[in-house]
């Protein structure tokens, strides 16, 4: 158990920068400073006891990035009670089942996620808020909910005659151990894991993002990541609200565009990015850049490609604000050719690795220190890492690790738990990889999508489909096995064939001819012996990824 008790980080915090801004929206210019943040904690906090919330009650909360959610979700665990953050890209179906499963009694929601729920279906929720403008949506027979946010000025003017200042910051004591956080990994019904974090959970992670300098005192950070998924939510939001940091919440889907721009003004120090943003970055602006004929000759100039790539990562380096120590790159596996590029060229990018049951962080190295293909070091003091395998080094195996940031388990779902946390404190993490000497992880794949060759070798799928997905007339892939043979399914990219005029009659040819490409670029048992056209984009989960199995027959 750590030291550090991460609400007391958030008292001291609010305390020390209490003039300092805290919170602003991209959309609306919407901007708090830690004091005005501590302000309207204390509001919720007041609403909490009229309403007779006690600690370890669970209030769900869904909708987008803005100051209210930061607010709903601090003001929570703050309090003493257990958030439920809730991805607003589920299904109406899927959001209300885990609403249920979770047994919250309140929920915060914006309109466009409230407009599609049934609140007569929602069991044990006595009233349900909006996230917008924190008026009441609707409340069941016998609650006075309604009545307490109606009167939240006055009492909040009673409680504080002389205002609200630092000294009154006063929070919960909250033990480290007890639950803080349940986060759902899955919104499939009937399926759905309730991660269990606690505050010494989410704690591992800050006090590390504390330690690294990732956000400091004053520092700038554009939150563009989901807050109600673990990754952005533990450094987008508990890290920068811990030491001082301005978060910037875009707020809206980060398209290229809106991001370049919100980037270009804001200048984060600190970026923390899905492999997809570069990935797109590289194909969509790199790789026509490179590609042109007197570029392409130039590059195969000794000294004069050096100028070149500097001048490539120079405006890369500009396209993210230019004042940025490092991205953080996690979430999904990254696609080898684009970072093999960016390693090149010296730009600032780094790689972790995480989870949601660990809240997320397991590894992470700082960038000039960063192994290519790694997922970077296990974090020391905080985790340890074992793989089974009988030479954990070159042979992989599955992925096992131990620390202050293992979930307590999965909430009311012992079985799973029982799957994958043993009671030596080891949790097994489904993937594949092996680990360096000095405490370096290297991914290969799922086990549960590893395929087994004729011969008995491994073949990890996700490697196959980094190099497919790198090709042109290639949107995204998935390879499978069917009778013994490695099946390529992809999903062309048609905004690439009407930009070079190809037609769809002539797809069958031009595939063939990546397969053939691939098959020279895979080991002799990882060759595909067909590609199949599919015609419209893979299924995927809210957190963008495919649904391998419906594709698995």
């Amino acid at each position: 158990m750590l030291k550090e008790n991460i609400i007391k980080l958030y008292e001291k915090s609010f305390i020390d920068n209490w003039e300092l801004p805290a919170l602003s929206d991209y959309n609306d210019g919407t901007k708090l400073t830690y004091g005005d943040f501590a302000r309207n904690i204390a509001k919720l906090h007041l609403l909490y006891d009229a309403c007779g919330i006690k600690a370890g009650d669970k209030v769900a909360l869904i909708g987008k990035n803005t100051p209210n959610w930061v607010t709903v979700y601090m003001a929570t665990i703050t309090y003493g009670a257990v958030i439920v953050p809730i991805l607003q890209e589920f299904n109406p179906t899927d959001a209300q089942h885990i609403i249920n499963h979770s047994e919250a009694v309140l929920l915060f929601s914006s309109k466009a996620v409230w407009d599609a729920l049934d609140f007569e279906q929602m069991r044990r929720i006595r009233a349900a808020v909006s996230l917008d403008k924190m008026q009441l949506f609707a409340e069941k027979e016998g609650e006075s909910i309604g009545e307490a946010l109606n009167n939240l000025p006055q009492a909040f003017d009673k409680k504080y005659p002389n205002g609200f200042y630092r000294n009154d910051i006063r929070y919960a004591d909250v033990p480290s151990d007890a639950l803080m956080e349940l986060n759902y990994t899955s919104g499939t019904t009937g399926f759905s894991k309730g991660v269990m974090l606690t505050g010494n959970n989410l704690c591992g992670n800050v006090i590390y993002g504390i330690n690294s300098g990732l956000h400091y005192k004053g520092s700038r950070c554009l939150s563009f990541l989901p807050l109600a998924h673990a990754y952005g939510c533990a450094f987008d939001m508990l890290t920068p609200l811990a030491v001082g940091s301005h978060v910037m919440l875009l707020g809206r889907i980060p398209s290229p565009k809106i991001l370049v721009k919100a980037l270009g003004e804001f200048k984060p120090n600190l970026v923390m990015c899905v492999p997809l943003i570069l990935e797109k970055i590289y194909s969509k602006m790199i790789v026509p850049m490179i590609s042109k004929g007197m570029l392409r000759w130039a590059l195969a100039v000794p000294y004069l490609d050096k100028r070149i790539y500097a001048q490539i990562r120079k405006k890369l380096i500009e396209a993210f604000g230019g004042e940025f120590e490092e991205i953080i790159v996690g979430g999904a596996p990254f696609n080898a050719e684009v970072e093999e590029f960016l390693y090149k060229i010296k730009f600032p990018f780094t790689v972790g690795y995480g989870m949601t049951e660990c809240g997320p962080l397991v590894s992470h190295t700082p960038w000039r220190e960063f192994v290519l293909h790694s997922a970077g070091r296990v974090l020391p003091g905080l985790m340890e890492c074992k793989i089974l395998s009988d030479d954990p080094e070159n042979i992989p195996g599955e992925i096992c690790v131990r620390g202050e940031n293992v979930m307590l388990g999965y909430f009311h779902n012992s079985e799973a738990t029982e799957k994958v946390l043993h009671e030596d404190g080891w949790l097994h993490t489904g993937d594949m990889g092996t680990l360096s000497a000095d405490g370096t992880i290297f991914i290969k794949g799922r086990l549960k999508t590893m395929l087994l060759g004729s011969s008995g070798q491994n073949i990890y799928p996700e490697e196959i489909e980094a190099k497919l997905n790198n090709m042109l007339y290639v949107n995204e892939s998935l390879v499978v096995m069917r009778e013994g043979k490695l099946i390529a399914l992809v999903y062309p990219d048609y905004e690439v064939m009407d930009q070079l005029g190809v037609t769809r009659d002539q797809l069958p040819e031009l595939m063939e001819k990546i397969r053939a490409e691939l098959n020279k670029l895979v080991a002799p048992y990882e060759r595909i012996s067909k590609i199949q056209l599919i015609a419209t984009e893979f299924e995927k989960t809210p957190k963008r990824s495919i649904k391998r199995y419906l594709y698995s027959n």
